[in-house]
């Protein structure tokens, strides 16, 4: 099977300035790293590069190859093919006019450039599990004349997330011909490569480019990269060009062709889709969108170091999995690895995709992290401890488990860590961090306090968190009947006594249903610091979805119902209702602006999935659930190319926002997608037998 041919554009895309560096391509290489860019080769946020590589795996990234800019030669013409937009307004030179398409190959990004008689390929690929790019270029077709490119390297070294400051990058630039290392600092090298073209060492700065996306987010918006190595490329019809990488030892024995890496970036590709669709019956005939979604899935998953595990009690055994620890990047290119996004994601991005051992490894290594029965919220970019800020991680990851155990059946996985996760429900009953704690009175869990933000909607400013929802937040009390239903679940597979679970859970139950509105729908938050919040907000929705419901099915209609009326959108479910004087419809300007508006109307596109699944619940029409999706596929030609934002306006036309690329958003798509084809899939034979 070939990575699907769905992401394509052509001239009237690609030589339009505004739509070509509005779309953009992202890679991840499963180490933290990542590449990105637009249609047009010009850069607009600080975040754009072809390597970026974390300086404390997997995170602490650090922006190292930041373009390569190349110049056709032909018997003394030249044409550019990159375009830069500057400071003064100039956007010069212009190289995207002579883009005549752009495809994504899988993963990798490909143009296609002509002039005239000649037709240049240009395609960028990051190596799995290496810190390695490769830059390339090819004839489209054979010419009887000498055809060349000049090409431009352009490097640095700062965090992805920071400014450039010429006087903080003085590096040493050594080698030559088809060899080149940047060294700053006594730090990892950067090491250039080229098997049929000229490496010639320089030191220019080049200042002043323009990124608007950083000017939009109110943020600095000029930056500068050192011109480190000059490349000459004679073209023929194979891929030759650059290979960037911070591998140690590659200034030696380091010699890869750029169409092997290719080739291998490809065979990638293609293997995990092939793997996938044979795993997943559903995806075989899926269409092209859905395959580019798996593809996206895979740029998420990445190796992350655990705490050290001397070896098992008792016994001299190592403990095999902590040997190789895996987590999700949140999204790219700004997030890290996030508790809470993990376990949402890890079902769509690894069981839906048959990648069951993933699965086990990132769950057996946030076993590692959890802490007086909390899951990190998140892990700090500079490599520093754990942050324990989440009410809500520890109790997705009861729901992760029971989503690997019923598509695996790995019971001895489960038996082993069943008594952590016993421990767990202990340390909420009597309480751990930041006032989490179950009620005596109704079993509903309580938890916040000032100054905190402990659920999803975690925006703060300073001391001032935007949505504190201090008390009984719904989701969360959803997610702790959910888990201790799976304790119960669990306990029964073991052959344990779960009377302990089930106990628990019918406190609960009753409990919950405090919730109810008598005008339909429920409370965002019980017993909070202002009493009951009537806001309608989606977070209602997972009392409908978890695997675990807490509600009767009237009282799930009634919450469908309340949703679609409110907060439906094409791309995902409002965090507001527009009815609220706090709502906010559009998510535009500086820090403040930005993060006061977050979770205060904003469409988040991972609860579209999460409101598909709740109308199949209470519809049982599963066709009407899964055409939810269908905006998606347009979505994905759109912003963050073959993938999915993480946020869009409140307000029609629902612009995207946000992350360009976010890993629930993909993960819940695809997952849904695959049950409700599931479901249409039953719903047809069952008609058909009916029909006979």
């Amino acid at each position: 099977m070939k990575p699907p041919d769905f992401v394509r554009f052509g001239r009237a895309i690609c030589c339009d300035l505004e739509q070509a560096r509005r779309r953009e391509w992202w890679m991840g290489n499963g180490l933290g790293g990542y590449a990105g860019g637009t249609i047009a080769q010009c850069l607009t946020r600080r975040y754009h590069g072809l390597l970026i590589t974390p300086a404390h795996p997997p995170l602490g990234r650090l922006l190292v190859f930041a373009k390569a800019d190349a110049t056709l030669h032909d018997q003394g013409r030249k044409w550019p093919l990159f375009t830069n937009c500057w400071g003064s307004g100039a956007i010069e030179p212009q190289g995207l006019i002579h883009i005549e398409s752009f495809r994504l190959d899988g993963s990798m990004p490909v143009w296609r450039f002509a002039i005239g008689d000649l037709v240049v390929e240009q395609c960028i690929c990051l190596e799995p599990k290496q810190e390695t790019v490769c830059v390339a270029w090819r004839l489209a077709h054979a010419m009887e004349r000498p055809v060349h490119l000049g090409v431009d390297l352009l490097v640095n070294c700062r965090s992805h997330h920071g400014e450039t400051h010429q006087w903080e990058f003085t590096p040493e630039i050594e080698g030559g011909e088809n060899h080149i290392s940047i060294t700053h600092g006594g730090g990892r090298a950067l090491h250039f490569h080229t098997h049929d073209g000229q490496l010639f060492r320089k030191r220019q700065w080049i200042v002043d480019f323009d990124l608007p996306r950083e000017r939009e987010r109110g943020l600095p918006d000029r930056d500068s990269h050192l011109c480190a190595a000059h490349m000459r490329l004679p073209l023929g019809t194979e891929w030759n060009g650059v290979i960037a990488t911070t591998k140690a030892g590659s200034e030696d024995g380091f010699r890869p062709s750029c169409a092997e890496m290719l080739d291998r970036r490809r065979a990638h590709d293609t293997a995990g889709l092939m793997m996938v669709t044979q795993w997943t019956q559903e995806l075989c005939d899926a269409p092209g969108w859905v395959h580019q979604l798996v593809i996206a899935a895979d740029s998420f998953p990445i190796v992350r170091p655990v705490p050290a595990k001397e070896r098992k009690e008792g016994t001299e055994e190592p403990d095999r999995h902590a040997e190789r620890g895996e987590s999700i990047i949140a999204g790219y290119p700004w997030f890290g690895d996030w508790g809470r996004d993990t376990m949402i994601a890890l079902p769509g991005l690894t069981l839906t995709t048959g990648r069951y051992a993933s699965a086990r490894n990132i769950l057996a290594a946030f076993a590692g992290f959890v802490d007086r029965g909390m899951l990190p919220n998140m892990f700090p970019d500079d490599g520093g401890q754990p942050q324990y800020n989440t009410a809500d991680g520890a109790l997705w990851y009861f729901e992760a488990w029971m989503a690997y155990i019923a598509a695996s059946h790995d019971t001895a996985a489960l038996r082993e860590i069943y008594p952590l996760l016993c421990e767990m429900i202990d340390w909420h009953v009597r309480g751990t961090r930041h006032g989490i704690c179950a009620d005596p009175n109704d079993g509903l869990l309580r938890a916040g306090e000032p100054g905190v933000q402990l659920t999803w909607m975690d925006a703060k400013l300073g001391g001032w968190v935007v949505t504190p929802r201090q008390g009984k937040p719904v989701e969360i009390n959803a997610l702790w009947f959910n888990a201790l239903e799976c304790m119960a679940k669990f306990s029964r597979l073991l052959e344990k006594d779960p009377e302990i679970f089930e106990t628990l859970a019918k406190r609960t139950h009753a409990g919950f249903t405090r919730f109810l509105k008598a005008a339909g729908g429920l409370y965002d938050v019980l017993d909070g610091p202002e009493g009951n919040d009537e806001s309608v907000r989606p977070n209602q929705i997972l009392a409908v979805t978890l695997r675990y419901s807490p509600l009767s099915p009237e009282a799930q209609a009634q919450v469908v119902a309340d949703v679609k009326r409110h907060l439906l959108t094409s791309y995902g479910l409002r965090s507001l209702a527009p009815e609220h004087p706090a709502y906010r419809g559009h998510y535009q300007g500086g820090v403040w602006e930005r993060d006061s508006a977050y979770h205060q109307g904003p469409v988040w596109s991972w609860l579209l999935p999460q409101y598909a699944l709740a109308e199949y619940r209470v519809t049982g029409n599963a066709e009407l659930a899964q055409s939810r999706l269908a905006p998606i596929r347009d979505h994905l030609l759109d912003a963050g190319l073959g993938t999915i934002s993480e946020i869009f306006d409140g307000e029609p036309p629902h612009a995207p926002r946000g992350a360009p690329s976010q890993a629930w958003s993909v993960a819940c798509v695809l997952e849904a997608w695959v049950k409700l084809e599931r479901a249409r899939a039953v719903a047809t034979e069952s008609t058909d037998k009916q029909e006979e």
